[in-house]
Formats: structure tokens, sequence, C-alpha cells
């Protein structure tokens, strides 16, 4: 990854969202807890943009808005929108966001992600390939991948 030349050199950069306050109820065990979009989100926001050493909310990459939760039909589609629509890192940063959900979430979730219709100009090829499971597991068998991935989902302290 050549970041000597950046895509976007000047992002547009936005506030984060306050933490969200964690009731008693919530961390109680014994009660039935469903997911739902502000818990996904808070799962994804810190994803590290591969290019700047910003979050994806800071990029406005994800948004709370963006994602659905269905939880008696075990489903998860979240949408992204990348900064500039000829993004080259649109399929990392789907990626990332997939990997991040599979790993935290339940195995009963089937985790669509898409980016945002009308956002980027090779949406219909980004959105096929993050939706192809052989391509997606291929892709996390490169071994230099996966470490990009890695990286980009890696908790960093919080500013």
């Amino acid at each position: 990854m050549n970041l000597d030349q950046l895509e976007n050199e000047n992002p547009n950069v936005f506030n984060k969202t306050e933490d969200r306050l964690i009731t008693a109820q919530e961390e109680d065990d014994n009660v039935v807890d469903e997911f739902d979009r502000r818990e996904i989100f808070d799962l994804i926001r810190d994803i590290n943009d591969p290019e700047h050493p910003l979050s994806l909310e800071e990029l406005h990459v994800v948004q709370e808005d963006l994602i659905e939760v269905d939880n008696h039909k075990n489903v998860v589609n979240v949408s992204f929108t990348p900064t500039i629509p000829h993004c080259s890192m649109a399929t990392l940063i789907g990626l990332s966001i997939r990997v991040k959900l599979l790993r935290c979430l339940p195995a009963r979730f089937k985790v669509t992600v898409e980016v945002t219709p009308g956002t980027h100009n090779a949406e219909h090829s980004v959105n096929k390939q993050l939706a192809d499971k052989e391509r997606v597991a291929a892709a996390l068998e490169n071994f230099n991948l996966i470490k990009v991935i890695n990286q980009c989902i890696a908790n960093r302290s919080k500013g």
C-alpha cells in the first residue's frame, strides 16, 4: 500500500458521537438484550481508515442511520459511504467492517456490508465482491490483506 499518494488528501472530518451510557439492565446477563443499530455502530465506529489516522466514524464512512438490525431474522445490514466516489479502498473498508462484525457478533447473524447507493463509481462491483462468500474467504486467507484488515480493526486509544 503506497501511502505517499493519498487519494483524498484533505477529507472532511466530523465530530464523534458521544459514548453510549451502559445501563445496569444491559450488563445483567439474566436479561435478554437484543442487538440494536447503536450497538452495531459502536462495534464499527472506531475502525481505522486505511489511508488516514482517523476512524470511519470521523470520516462519516459509517453512520448509525445506515445500519439495520433484525434480531428475529438474525440479519445485520451495514451501508458505508466512501469519502470520494472513486475510492480504491472501498473493498478493503467493507472487508474490515465485515470481519469486525463477524468476529464480534454471534454466528447466528447474517452480515451484509454494502456501499451506500449512489456514493461510489464502482458500487456494483464492490458490493458484488463483498457479497461473494468465496471471494471474501479467499481474501481473508491472503496474509498481507488480513494483516492490513487487522490493523484497521485494531483497538486504539480513544482521543
